[in-house]
């Protein structure tokens, strides 16, 4: 029997002692008697008749996600064996006594960022080394280029550590000395430095493999007078967003190239025509890129040709017939493009074909069309058919049972309507059906009968309906997803029903499952995504189920009649979780929420208390939250001064609750807070000056408070993202500050219900958001609270138009609106008010404004509000209101206007007491002003009044004892020196007082 030699076996004791293993791999690798042969360690191979250590295996294999049966959580703690599983700490140098070793695979383990050692280039018996994925960094030794018997070379991505440490070279002038190599792989090494790379590469003659995604090499290539590589197969330059295709042109020589990767390059203009000399190709992906013209005609020349990716460019026109050329096509991907018109019948002759993507195209056929031009031999084999997001119409017809060896089919987001046909029975390999948002109705109790591989199933969002029952479930062993929200359709089980299967994800939505908790829930032990919100439970959640949130990565039970209390959810394993139960019956105090939490909604719900307890939970632990609202509750009390630690949080709504106090300084920590909700609480005194440092505010409510003081100027120095501002109803005085007036994104601004004071800043023409009717996007309008599974906009906004609160969320970006009534505001309405042309409602009333009404006021052509009631306008009513189309609500009430209202559909439509407390005259008032349709003759009545006729003496009076009065009471104080003090002192203690 051959036995290891003494000396090598030493030197992988040696080898061990600097591995760290946490899962104690190596545990073979013994020093004992029993273990001396190091032939039969793991990851040993020896020579069968020297005994010398020929190979050393010590790869960690990466875990694989498969999506459709692979749970949230289960990934994780397979993620998480992988990471105890693998090796690190340092390489030994004792390698060096492994004189005969040609083969080193230390792949994919952690070694935290070292530099690959430079002895390695000393171990000249080496063919075979990987070090990929391992976890090595900084400048790639040019030792490595000793190694003149290398065959394979990997140390591609090398990322897999902190500081972004990766791997690069300065110059590949090493790679001269390792003429045998046959495969190179630098994925992910950073070559930007190394303008030779191309020339190096070339001095490779036995080169067949050559891998340099995400390498970033230089943009400029010195031309090279002859490609020495010419047997090269496989070449993958993807990820290096090289944009111009002129840098491909000594690709195009590689006649012998079998596999090409050219995939997220942001490539421009038509495909490469000289592409076309690749005919041996059988591997060709341009994913990803931004080639705009038509799939061109010699591609469909190459009938060597297996897979073919064109996902995800701007690719237009048609799919030629010429398509049915490619006769050894296995997978065709055109999704993502702008395709249009038929998919030609073919692409039936296509016997080899395995998989088609035509996703998210303008196809504009019905569905039955594409069934047909699939059959044929295509139709035997084909096992994944995506034509999701592809406007198709029709009804599912009977041709859909022909795909007999369908294992993938996507339907999802199309026009398809009519009943699922039976025919989709003889689907018996389907693993995965996608069939959301389309307009399927009848039933779809067959398909769980008759599909007993079915994996993944999805039919939410169509309009489905009837009754679902045990016996429908009884064949659906390996069902891992089920999502079917938004459809018409009722559970019925009995209470100790346990389901055959084990569910990863599950979405239920709007089905009836009440009144009762669905209790088999808590049979389902492998969920990772729960969604049962708007299911008529009327019901306390069992303390079992709550068992369930710690492997829970999504969970929406909200809008519910759930009752009872939240139990604390301390321990979460998975990361970046949802947590919706908003719109319930819960009450009693907060629950401690895990830090692995970034989305919680508890909203509408009867939860009392402080929040201290909330906010403070685990302060040594930093706090991953990006979404909190607790907002409609009877939550109470002052609010802990513990922001520092929730630095994440995106968006806050506390919104309608009984808080109390000041806001802490604490608050503005939160640097990337975008979304404020304050609103309809207690709180007091002033804005705290470190909210200052939130510059990512778009939304700020704190309407229905208590707050005092003057508005802050840095609101429109600092946070220049504004788009909605609500002050409303506190107790702010002084004047409007000018520096709002920078706030060129601002659509909502309401300081309503206060005590300011002074005239309109002239300066608000500067809403430019105001100042055009488009619809302006901004961040905050596409963040979503969104899983796989569910999608809806976070923030909405209670605002008054056209007298009457309203609340907008998906349409928010539409809403502009200015609101400074019931304030103090005086001066005339200035004429820039009147340039703000995308401007919806603008409500100036209840205040002691003067002048005229702007002539140019018929310029806001998109206005639909608009009050100036009481206040002290005078004059006339532009006729250019009259071309204001789309205004509905006008109120003028309660000034001093003179004159006939204008003529309009809209004004005269309006109701007359909006008229009412002036002097007008026509429609829609009574008094027609004359029967000739004469102008009131104010002049005349001006100067009755100076002519002694007519004048009422009660006005004249009234000026007279307000003249005598005021000079009573400050003439002495402006004569008497000592009065003037001892009155200032007096009003001076008295406000100390009050």
């Amino acid at each position: 029997e051959v036995r290891c030699i003494e000396s090598e076996r030493h030197a992988l004791l040696n080898f061990k002692q600097n591995l760290t293993d946490p899962s104690n791999r190596l545990a073979s690798w013994a020093a004992s008697a029993s273990d001396v042969d190091c032939c039969h360690w793991v990851g040993v191979v020896c020579h069968n008749r020297t005994g010398h250590v020929l190979q050393l295996r010590l790869r960690t294999y990466f875990p694989v996600d498969d999506e459709l049966t692979t749970s949230v959580a289960q990934w994780d703690a397979q993620y998480e064996a992988y990471r105890r599983s693998r090796f690190g700490g340092k390489i030994n140098p004792s390698l060096l006594d492994l004189k005969h070793l040609i083969y080193l695979d230390l792949s994919y383990n952690y070694f935290g960022g070292i530099p690959i050692p430079k002895f390695l280039g000393s171990m000249g018996s080496l063919r075979y080394l990987n070090l990929s994925g391992a976890g090595f960094g900084g400048l790639i030794p040019h030792q490595l280029g000793n190694l003149s018997n290398l065959h394979y070379l990997n140390l591609g991505d090398n990322y897999y550590y902190p500081n972004n440490n990766n791997l690069y070279v300065k110059n590949l002038q090493w790679l001269s000395g390792l003429p045998l190599l046959q495969h190179l792989d630098l994925s992910s090494a950073n070559l930007s430095q190394a303008s030779d790379w191309l020339q190096e590469i070339n001095k490779l003659p036995s080169l067949l493999e050559l891998r340099l995604s995400s390498c970033h090499p230089s943009g400029f290539v010195p031309p090279i007078p002859s490609i020495n590589f010419s047997s090269l197969t496989t070449l993958d330059l993807s990820s290096n967003y090289l944009q111009n295709t002129s840098i491909l042109f000594w690709v195009f020589g590689l006649h012998n190239l079998v596999s090409l990767h050219l995939s997220n390059n942001r490539f421009q203009g038509p495909v490469p025509v000289h592409l076309q000399n690749l005919t041996s190709l059988r591997h060709l992906d341009l994913f990803g890129n931004a080639f705009n013209s038509s799939i061109p005609n010699w591609l469909y020349s190459f009938s060597h040709l297996e897979f073919l990716n064109l996902d995800s460019n701007n690719l237009q026109g048609t799919i030629s017939s010429a398509i049915g050329n490619l006769t050894s096509a296995i997978s065709i991907g055109l999704s993502y493009n702008e395709l249009e018109g038929k998919v030609p019948r073919s692409l039936g002759n296509l016997c080899n074909l395995r998989e088609i993507r035509l996703s998210f195209n303008k196809w504009s056929q019905e569905i039955s069309e594409i069934f047909e031009s699939l059959l044929g031999c295509a139709s035997n084999g084909l096992e994944i058919l995506d034509l999701s997001y592809a406007q198709l119409s029709g009804q599912l017809t009977a041709e859909l049972g022909q795909f007999k060896n369908l294992i993938s089919l996507s339907l999802g987001y199309n026009s398809i309507s009519g009943p699922i046909p039976w025919s989709i029975g003889n689907l018996s390999s389907l693993r995965s059906l996608d069939l959301e948002s389309n307009q399927i109705n009848g039933t779809f109790t067959q398909i769980l009968g008759q599909l007993s591989k079915l994996e993944s199933l999805n039919i939410g969002l169509n309009m489905l309906e009837g009754v679902v029952l045990e016996v429908h479930f009884a064949n659906s062993m390996r069902l891992k997803t089920l999502l079917a929200s938004q459809n018409r359709l009722t559970l019925e089980v009995s209470d100790n029903w346990t389901p055959p299967f084990q569910l990863n994800h599950l979405d239920l939505g709007s089905w009836n499952l009440g009144p009762k908790f669905p209790l088999w829930l808590c049979s389902q032990r492998q969920l990772s995504t729960l969604g049962i919100s708007n299911t008529r439970i009327s019901d306390a959640v069992p303390p079992s189920f709550w068992n369930l949130t710690s492997q829970l990565s999504y969970l929406n039970i909200s809008h519910n009649q759930i009752y009872g209390e939240i139990p604390h959810i301390p321990m979460i394993l998975s990361y970046s979780v949802v947590l919706d139960m908003s719109s319930n019956r819960f009450k009693g105090l907060l629950p401690c929420i895990s830090s692995n939490v970034t989305f919680l909604d508890l909203s509408n719900n009867s939860l009392s208390g402080s929040i201290s307890h909330f906010l403070c939970y685990k302060m040594n632990e930093p706090k991953y939250m990006e979404f909190l609202n607790l907002g409609n509750n009877l939550l109470s009390g002052k609010l802990s001064n513990c922001w520092m630690m929730w630095k994440y949080l995106f968006a806050l709504n506390l919104g309608k609750n009984n808080f109390t106090g000041s806001i802490p300084t604490s608050i503005g920590s939160l640097v990337g807070l975008s979304y404020l909700h304050l609103d309809n609480n207690r709180f007091s005194r002033k804005l705290p000056s470190s909210l200052k440092n939130c510059e990512q505010l778009v939304t700020i409510d704190v309407a229905k408070n208590d707050f005092v003081g003057s508005i802050p100027s840095w609101i429109g120095h600092r946070l220049s993202r504004l788009v909605i501002l609500h002050l409303h109803s506190n107790n702010f005085h002084g004047y409007i500050p000018k520096e709002l007036c920078s706030l060129t994104s601002l659509q909502i601004l309401d300081l309503s219900h206060n005590k300011l004071f002074g005239s309109i800043p002239k300066c608000v023409h500067n809403f430019s958001a105001m100042a055009t009717s488009n619809s302006l996007h901004y961040p905050f309008w596409s963040f979503q609270r969104s899983t796989e599974y569910n999608s809806l906009p976070i923030e909405s906004q209670l605002v008054t138009i056209k007298g009457k609160d309203l609340e907008y969320s998906t349409t928010l970006q539409l809403v502009k609106i200015i609101d400074l009534s019931d304030n103090n505001l005086s001066g005339e309405i200035p004429e820039e008010v009147m340039h703000l042309k995308g401007l919806r409602s603008l409500n100036l009333s209840f205040n002691i404004l003067t002048g005229r009404i702007p002539e140019n006021i018929g310029d806001m052509g998109s206005v639909e509000s608009i009050d100036f009631s009481s206040n002290q306008l005078s004059g006339q009513i532009p006729q250019s209101m009259s071309s204001l189309t789309f205004l509905s609500l006008l109120n003028l009430s309660n000034n001093n206007l003179t004159g006939k209202i204008p003529s309009s559909t809209q004004l005269q439509s309006l109701d007359a007491s909006n008229f009412f407390g002036n002097k007008l005259c026509g429609p829609p008032l009574i008094d027609n002003c004359t029967i000739k349709d004469v102008q009131p003759n104010t002049e005349k009545k001006e100067c009755k009044a100076f002519s002694g006729v007519d004048v009422d003496w009660f006005y004249v009076s009234m000026a007279l004892g307000f003249v005598v009065g005021f000079w009573v009471v400050w003439g002495p104080l402006l004569l008497n020196k000592q009065w003037r003090f001892l009155y200032f002192h007096f009003l001076d203690h008295l406000g100390y007082k009050v």
